[in-house]
């Protein structure tokens, strides 16, 4: 159950940031994954051949540009720390 859940995550993710039209996962009873693509409400095309849950989640990571991630301003203050612990070393 997990591993449909991490793949139909990363497909909700493609959805959220999609501008093509409407993106669907297909469970085959191997195990494998595939992923669809209907335009304009035709019937769905199937974009890919199936894969393996790692391969297919990185298929779909890999699809229309992510969103930048978020970070706090901690986060930002720590990642400027090492910056400069790096120059320093250097």
């Amino acid at each position: 159950m997990a591993r449909t859940t991490k793949a139909s995550n990363a497909v909700q993710r493609l959805k959220e940031r999609s501008t093509q039209g409407v993106y669907s996962m297909v469970t085959m009873a191997d195990g494998r994954f595939y992923l669809t693509l209907s335009v304009d409400g035709a019937a769905p095309i199937a974009v890919h051949d199936p894969l393996e849950m790692d391969a297919f989640v990185h298929f779909v990571n890999g699809l229309e540009k992510q969103a930048p991630k978020k970070a706090s301003k901690l986060d930002q203050a720590f990642e400027k720390k090492l910056q400069q612990s790096r120059e320093q070393d250097r």
